[in-house]
């Protein structure tokens, strides 16, 4: 898209600030041990994650590269540098995806531990080249026996899997379809009356069993009511590979 297709004048929200220029990068991105193994399967590969900024009633929402505006140092407004996002149809406000656009990457940090004597160390204090790591997911989860470190602390160096994005979009929560509960990595209930949530949300059209385990697995995460709250939701593809960067003392037992 030429510079000139693109919105210009909108307003960047969350304090990201749009004065960086536009590259390549890794993110951090954070699973529980139910989806690493969904991921370690091969029976996920999409994920959501609520937007922090909500688009508001009624706006249609567009995802795409966009130019925010910059103030020039004379004082006048011009296009920043270009922006992977998603801006409402009235103009008035955008926002950065904080997971990147297609073709970057995230490295995934899930739950972890490592052998006892290195209990008492942060991670940033372990040597990769002597401390050896095992992953909540398995397998042989309980081998070593070190305390639990949560994904949140994992350092990068660690990190076992790669997520390369085929596409980013963003929708409805409650939009979503089988097709895409399925690729979320759950498992469909079945049984007879699972998906009364879900039966007043779309009219009549109840039984989605894909949907109504994703409906739960998103209230599990997120609290009550947050299902039925539909906010807007940034959705990640990706396809999932072994980190191929040095990893020294990780296990790579498949």
């Amino acid at each position: 898209m030429d510079q000139s297709d693109q919105p210009f004048g909108l307003r960047l929200s969350e304090g990201l600030g749009c004065n960086a220029q536009a590259v390549a990068r890794e993110r951090a991105v954070l699973f529980s041990a139910p989806m690493v193994r969904a991921l370690l399967a091969g029976t996920k590969t999409q994920t959501r994650r609520q937007m922090s900024v909500q688009p508001h009633d009624g706006a249609e929402v567009v995802c795409d590269d966009f130019y925010p505006t910059v103030i020039a140092k004379n004082g006048d407004e011009e296009p920043g540098p270009e922006v992977f996002g998603a801006w409402w149809s009235d103009g008035e406000e955008a926002v950065r995806c904080p997971y990147g656009k297609p073709g970057e990457r995230l490295w995934v940090r899930e739950a972890w531990r490592t052998d006892p004597q290195f209990d008492c160390l942060p991670p940033r204090d372990l040597d990769p080249a002597v401390a050896p790591v095992q992953y909540e997911a398995g397998p042989h989860a309980d081998v070593l026996g070190g305390k639990l470190r949560p994904s949140m602390f994992m350092p990068r160096w660690a990190c076992r899997l790669v997520l390369t994005l085929e596409s980013v979009r963003v929708e409805r929560l409650n939009d979503i379809s089988e097709a895409d509960a399925l690729a979320e990595g759950v498992t469909p209930k079945w049984e007879p009356g699972c998906s009364g949530r879900l039966m007043e949300a779309f009219n009549g059209f109840s039984f989605r069993p894909a949907a109504s385990a994703y409906a739960d697995l998103w209230e599990q995460i997120n609290g009550p009511g947050s299902w039925s709250a539909n906010p807007w939701v940034w959705v990640l593809a990706f396809r999932c590979g072994p980190n191929l960067q040095p990893n020294v003392g990780a296990e790579r037992r498949p």
